[in-house]
């Protein structure tokens, strides 16, 4: 059957400019190919190093040996200028500052935000193999200047890829993975990144139009560079063939290769058996992901794979953690999608795309029922429109659509959340198949910061939105007017995504680019339960979900469950027959002193340290922000495949306020229900830190229906950090506790001799 064009159009969304760009590519000449770059800074001094440490060992439980218990905080996706829309956004017509190649992300994680541990996770759909080979060149340099010397690294550098797959209805989309390998030498890693099929794959290799092509600011002489290096990256992929079919190892090493399913990358992974993490992101996003989209297929054994023990719930696209009732669409029995009714807390857009229009027709005079009738048209294109749904109300603004589509009740949500990719949805979710016990996930916790600018962790301090954050956009009206056109006049009556209106949207408009700017954030940290420094010991944390995720400020955080007169840390998979009980223990993130520290300016030089540090670093105080409190999350997997997810999830499940006046805040709780409920339970902590001011997180800054968004672009000054209060936070690994009835506490049996005499 014959895809409709508005589909295939739509295939091409998410690379369309840089479709123009591809084309550009095979007019102009003159471009350098990129490369890695080169590391600049040395190695940290092993007394700054070791001063992190024991600062923190301040905090250790008691008895605790600070030589073997550190907590070490990363950040395990982060995008060079090897990614295109990473290239894309350093352009000069984005505002951009040029391009940003693996070793910027060295010098950023050692001097800027001073992590322990960071991966490089370009897109690997344009990742060729000579890039490739750059980016595990440029991790070996990183990791040999951390070497040096001795003494125990000052960080630690991995090598990945993105998995950057995007279906165009539920049924085809699976999202996207970041695959992170153990080993850094050539013979622990593959020859090649592995890219997803589909959409990515169609849009590298579709032609753009003339007059696109020709509204590329490209004779503007200053700037040519950037435009022919970009060219020239663009060139290089167009030249590669695609990989044919065999085993992975076998096949040649100078081509694409491409898994178009969870279950084919997988399979990729074990053909090649290195040791490598699969860690699924961006669950909620909307930007991208169909409405109607849920976790369930993913759930099936042969879409998953042990490698895949760690999901990302939070990063600077925001947050995946929460489940909601609220649809934004629902599905007929037809296969078509008609719109759900608003509630106090949510709108879905296609409720707000029928106000729009019958606003629009009243203003003309019409009647209530013509009115009435239009607005139900409205609902019904835009819940069939998919990711295009903004363009069903003729001149529309980003300002018209409100908070329509967002969680006003989740701590700093995904653009246009689907809740049924959220982290709680998928472990309360199960698989059944036949007689086989329900199949349910078992994650651990991280956050990242999909930062596409070589800055691992950016979320240190809240500043520079632009370049801390994914929020970009075009320099000025007229790069905006020539790339996505002008805006057709508003109408009182909504149009339907079809083949002629695919025909006047040029293919990169499609999506919303612009109303998602006010979403980033500056990302998250991992955090690591490690013996020593070491590689082989951070390894071992992840693989053993001793990680926690926070929102970017470095707290510290422990979760624990009583086995006896021990315990065992978040991650463990338990059996109880009684009620679990729990301890957590929580310490707030240093505050943070403006600047930095001249000998961290001079490693890098006064210029370097401005381009990549953007005048700050990571800067702590000897004071302690407070925890607040401890808010407990218990979520119950199904045991039938009818059993209502909401029901099973109890968020929060228990709030403890922490005791004022201490640097440390240190709890315990039980659940007597689980006893007698007589099932698994899955238990989580989040420790809520007090308010600080933070970039982007009042989102589009809405009071009542009068919206002031966040743009990238011009329309909102590049000096406008759009900060907001929030509460950053941590969030445990779970601890998942089966239910064993052969556990279960003895009953007393009294003695008949001593029973009282029956009346």
């Amino acid at each position: 059957m014959t895809r409709p064009k508005w589909k295939r159009r739509l295939a091409i969304a998410c690379g369309g400019l840089l479709t123009v760009l591809a084309v550009l590519a095979l007019i102009y000449s003159g471009g350098q190919a990129p490369t890695g770059g080169e590391i600049v800074g040395p190695r940290l001094p092993a007394e700054l190093v070791s001063d992190r440490d024991a600062r923190n060992a301040q905090t250790l439980p008691e008895g605790a040996d600070p030589a073997s218990t550190r907590i070490l905080f990363g950040d395990l996706h982060v995008h060079t200028t090897f990614s295109a829309d990473a290239f894309m956004r350093s352009l000069p017509l984005m505002g951009g500052e040029g391009a940003h190649p693996p070793a910027d992300a060295c010098d950023f994680a050692r001097h800027c935000s001073q992590l322990d541990f960071y991966a490089l996770t370009d897109h690997a759909e344009m990742l060729t193999p000579r890039l490739w080979r750059e980016s595990k060149r440029s991790v070996r340099e990183c990791n040999a200047l951390a070497s040096a010397g001795g003494t125990e690294p000052d960080v630690i550098a991995f090598t990945g890829f993105e998995w950057t797959q995007v279906g165009l209805t539920p049924e085809t989309h699976y999202g996207h993975k970041n695959v992170i390998y153990r080993g850094t030498a050539e013979d622990e890693l593959p020859a090649r990144a592995i890219a997803s099929s589909g959409l990515l794959q169609r849009a590298f290799s579709a032609p753009g139009s003339i007059a696109t092509l020709l509204s590329i600011p490209i004779t503007e002489f200053s700037d040519r560079q950037a435009y022919l290096d970009i060219g020239e990256f663009f060139r290089e992929n167009m030249a590669l063939d695609n990989c044919p079919e065999g085993p992975s190892p076998g096949l040649p090493g100078e081509c694409r290769e491409y898994a178009e399913t969870p279950r084919a990358l997988f399979r990729k992974l074990e053909e090649w058996g290195f040791d490598a993490l699969v860690i699924p992101h961006g669950t909620t996003w909307g930007f991208y992901t169909p409405p109607g989209y849920t976790w369930d297929k993913q759930l099936d054994p042969d879409m998953d794979s042990p490698r895949q023990s760690l999901v990302e719930v939070y990063s600077g696209h925001g947050n995946s953690e929460e489940y909601r009732t609220a649809l934004d669409v629902v599905r007929e029995p037809d296969g078509t999608y008609s719109c759900p009714a608003p509630s106090d807390d949510y709108e879905p857009c296609c409720h707000r795309a029928g106000e729009l229009i019958r606003a629009r027709c009243a203003a003309e005079g019409a009647s209530a029922a013509d009115c009435e009738a239009r607005a139900a048209t409205a609902r019904t294109h835009y819940a069939n429109a998919g990711v295009a749904g903004h363009h069903t109300v003729p001149g529309a603004s980003v300002e018209d659509w409100g908070n329509c589509g967002q969680c006003t009740d989740c701590f700093e949500p995904a653009f246009n959340s689907r809740f049924g990719g959220s982290v709680q949805y998928a472990l309360a979710r199960g698989h059944f198949e036949g007689d086989a016990p329900p199949r349910h996930a078992t994650w651990g916790f991280i956050a990242s910061s999909d930062n596409h600018g070589a800055r691992p962790g950016t979320g240190y301090k809240p500043y520079d939105r632009r370049q801390m954050t994914e929020a970009s956009g075009f320099v000025d009206a007229s790069y905006r007017d020539r790339i996505f056109g002008e805006t057709p006049d508003p109408a009182a009556s909504s149009r339907p995504v079809d083949d002629s209106l695919m025909d006047e949207i040029p293919a990169f408009a499609i999506v919303d680019l612009e109303r998602q700017a006010s979403f980033f954030m500056t990302g998250g940290l991992v955090a690591v339960h490690a013996t020593s420094r070491s590689r082989d010991a951070i390894w071992e944390a992840l693989q053993a979900r001793r990680v926690y995720g926070t929102s970017g400020d470095r707290i510290l955080l422990w979760f624990d469950i009583e086995d006896g007169a021990t315990t065992l840390p978040m991650g463990s998979d338990v059996r109880r027959g009684a009620a679990p009980t729990f301890r957590v223990r929580a310490a707030g993130s240093f505050e943070q002193i403006p600047g930095c520290p001249p000998d961290r300016i001079d490693a890098l030089g006064s210029a370097r340290f401005e381009r990549v540090c953007r005048g700050e670093c990571y800067n702590p105080g000897d004071q302690r922000r407070r925890i607040e409190r401890i808010e407990v999350v218990r979520i119950r997997p199904q045991r039938r495949d009818d059993e209502p997810i909401a029901g099973l999830i109890d968020d929060p499940f228990l709030v403890l306020p922490c005791p004022p006046g201490r640097d440390v805040c240190e709890l315990s709780f039980s659940d007597p229900e689980f006893q007698s409920g007589m099932r698994d339970a899955v238990y989580y902590v989040r420790a809520i830190q007090e308010v600080t001011t933070e970039v982007n997180a009042s989102g589009l800054r809405c009071e009542g229906d009068v919206c002031r968004p966040c743009y990238g672009d011009y329309r909102t000054d590049s000096e406008d950090d759009c900060t907001g209060p929030s509460n950053e936070r941590a969030w445990a690994s779970p601890i998942y506790v089966r239910f064993d009835a052969s556990l279960m506490p003895a009953v007393p049996v009294l003695d008949p001799a001593l029973s009282p005499p029956t009346p």
